[in-house]
């Protein structure tokens, strides 16, 4: 995949939100926003080495936003001839005519827009054929079958890659957008022992492809993890430790994030209200937010309203530094934009001594949890309950795979239960952080 396969130009780009800007200022707006973008991609999936998916996507769009005052309209269109454009404007101008006005409504302070925009290395396009992709896919596929004569099955594995560019402007005079890719390969099988079936998976992403593990390497790790899960068992209903895996752990970081987000503040739909300046983790947590990693899957020099992304502690010794405010929740809570419109970015949970054996080892006996199942997450009082699966551990030693089980808590308990957070980080996404052990928690089984 190329840049020749776009089929603007960014220049092209840049003229096309000029022009939306200055017809919606011509046409009564007190200020206006718009962003246009294109994005390409494939992805080839096979099954039993055969392919089974040939997907292509080619996508354009432009979302427009006016203000009259402090009122607003939005539309969005996804065709980006000029008179589409022009149409999608005065759509919102009438939209934005009969909406009631909104104090905290407009654009961002000019003094917050991003004035230097470095070059992240977001973009690295990936030329790949269908049957090359079909090759990688194959090869993971078989990599992870060959773990072990019980994996009988398969899902399937895929290779992805995508890539897409955008420019944003506003009538405060900001003007600038970049390119950005995303490439992934992933497989799932299915293990069968003794009448019982069991399936797991695992998967590399990166914006550059020469960053991806390697697809046998892929299927090893899937082949491995669904192995070690053939003859699960249940518990009796217990409280004990508990172990986060890496990559589920970053859900727990997700919770926080969306509990001390712009949005759930002001609609005191949060149950870490008022938390600014407070313990909310144990001493021994810190989260910073790193806008501008090289090539980083979270990184971007601005904001989804051209406001500076700016480095910060979001927690430092378990006290609340930050929330993650745009310039409407800013308003609506009396404070600063953040920088954080569309999102966080790269949020870095700073790591421990141990990897995760060292963590089973500090556990003693507990459970290590590796797979969770809904959505159990109540936002508003932070009560934690979750379909589970993994693996008991007694005397730091994983003694047999456990399943169909319910793990429950709080998550203001849970934050402050942490006991220690593993050195073996979870990268392949927009929150690194390494297993976390807590202290207790209740453990639903028979």
């Amino acid at each position: 995949m190329s840049r020749s396969q776009f089929s603007y130009t960014r220049d092209q780009l840049i003229t096309l939100s000029r022009m939306v800007i200055e017809h919606a200022v011509a046409k009564g707006a007190t200020a206006a926003d718009t962003e246009i973008s294109e994005g390409v991609g494939q992805n080839v999936s096979v099954r039993q080495g055969e392919i089974e998916t040939i997907e292509y996507n080619k996508d354009k769009g432009a979302g427009v936003t006016v203000y009259i005052g402090q009122r607003r309209g939005h539309a969005s269109t996804s065709d980006l001839s000029e008179s589409a454009l022009k149409s999608a404007v005065e759509k919102a101008l009438t939209i934005a005519r009969y909406t009631a006005e909104d104090d905290a409504a407009g654009l961002p302070d000019a003094d917050r827009l991003a004035t230097d925009v470095p070059d992240l290395d977001l973009y690295h396009p990936w030329t790949l054929t269908v049957e090359e992709a079909a090759e990688t896919a194959r090869a993971c596929e078989a990599a992870a079958l060959a773990v072990d004569k019980r994996l009988t099955n398969s899902e399937g594995a895929g290779v992805s890659t995508h890539a897409s560019h955008f420019i944003y402007a506003n009538s405060l005079g900001f003007c600038n957008g970049y390119a950005g890719s995303r490439h992934g390969v992933s497989v799932a099988v299915i293990g069968e022992d003794k009448g019982a079936m069991q399936r797991d998976y695992w998967y590399s992403s990166a914006r550059n492809p020469a960053d991806l593990e390697s697809a046998e390497a892929v299927g090893r790790v899937a082949g491995a993890r669904t192995v070690r899960r053939l003859n699960g068992r249940k518990l009796d209903t217990r409280s004990c430790p508990v172990v986060f895996e890496a990559p589920i752990a970053t859900g727990l970081i997700g919770n926080f994030v969306a509990a001390v987000s712009g949005g759930s503040l002001y609609r005191k739909s949060s149950f870490l209200l008022d938390s600014l300046g407070t313990e909310v983790f144990a001493p021994l947590v810190n989260i910073r937010e790193v806008p501008f990693l090289p090539a980083g899957l979270g990184s971007a020099p601005f904001d989804s309203e051209g406001v500076a992304c700016i480095e910060r502690d979001i927690v430092r010794d378990g006290v609340v530094q930050g929330y993650f405010l745009s310039s409407y929740s800013a308003r609506k809570l009396g404070m600063t934009t953040t920088g954080n419109a569309g999102g966080s970015h790269n949020l870095v949970v700073a790591p421990g001594e141990l990897d995760l054996d060292g963590l089973l080892k500090k556990m003693g006996t507990g459970l290590l949890v590796t797979e969770l199942l809904g959505q159990g997450a109540n936002m508003v009082t932070g009560d934690y309950s979750r379909g589970a699966a993994g693996f008991w551990v007694e005397n730091g030693e994983i003694q047999y795979p456990v399943e169909e089980i319910t793990i429950a808590g709080n998550l203001k308990q849970m934050f402050k239960g942490i006991v220690a957070i593993g050195r073996d980080v979870e990268r392949r996404g927009s929150k690194q952080v390494g297993s976390i052990l807590i202290d207790r928690m209740t453990v639903a089984g028979n």
